[in-house]
């Protein structure tokens, strides 16, 4: 597999003869072909940084056409990631600039990107922010999105912000006991949030994230989505930072 991918750069790169060589391998005999197999063989032993020169090569494309992709992806589901009418908005509603995350409150790197986040919407204070209920990790990761949304839908965004908050802090595990507890320190009403937890309208704004996760290919936490960009996996602050500046210079 490595052959087929790097003999086109290998020949690009090597110069047989002291000249560069049109080459049609199909064309050649027998004896041609293995004569040009042992001149690719020994030019690669004498310079071996070729081949790490081509490798590097040709990981930059595949990633750059990853991105260029990944844009595309983003521009066709705008909508959706930006103003699907039910996901958190926080941050400054009105910023100049828009993060979407997918997340998991089980997810270790989610927990880690908090912070870094967080501290990015408050000393930057021109961020919107869209959090996208994204569990993937097992029932207890669906058990803490269904009952943060309920929240959401029973008590509003500002309940909604310190379940959240409070979830991505919380390192036990996820049981309806533990949620229940959690809502009493905020004074919501664990009733009623239970009670919503198994509601249609739960069940369809997490379906509705999970298929928007499938169209843009996300299979892991947390994806950032950054204006037209997506950033796959944990960034921290000072290359979150980095990428906003460069999108408002832009």
């Amino acid at each position: 597999m490595l052959k087929r991918h790097l003999l086109p750069a290998l020949i690009g790169a090597m110069s047989l003869g002291g000249a560069a060589c049109a080459l049609d391998l199909n064309a050649m005999t027998d004896e041609e072909r293995a004569i040009f197999r042992q001149e690719v063989r020994d030019y690669l032993m004498e310079n071996p940084e070729v081949i790490m020169e081509a490798v590097a090569t040709l990981e930059e494309r595949q990633a750059e056409e990853r991105a260029a992709q990944d844009n595309t992806l983003v521009a066709d589901n705008a909508s959706a990631l930006f103003d699907d009418g039910f996901s958190f908005v926080g941050g400054n509603p009105d910023g100049d600039i828009t993060l979407v995350e997918f997340m998991d409150y089980r997810c270790g790197y989610c927990k880690r990107a908090y912070s870094e986040v967080e501290k990015l919407l408050e000393t930057d204070g021109n961020i919107r922010f869209i959090v996208k209920e994204f569990p993937i990790l097992g029932e207890q990761s669906v058990l803490a999105s269904r009952f943060a949304v309920a929240t959401k839908q029973v008590a509003g965004d500002s309940a909604y912000k310190q379940v959240h908050d409070a979830l991505m802090a919380f390192n036990g595990d996820i049981t309806l006991q533990a949620l229940k507890r959690l809502a009493g320190t905020f004074d919501l009403d664990g009733d009623a949030i239970e009670q919503a937890m198994d509601d249609e309208a739960v069940t369809a704004e997490i379906s509705a994230t999970r298929e928007l996760a499938q169209k843009l290919r996300i299979s892991g936490t947390p994806t950032f989505v950054l204006e037209d960009e997506m950033l796959r996996g944990y960034l921290p602050y000072d290359q979150m930072q980095a990428i906003v500046t460069e999108k408002r210079d832009l």
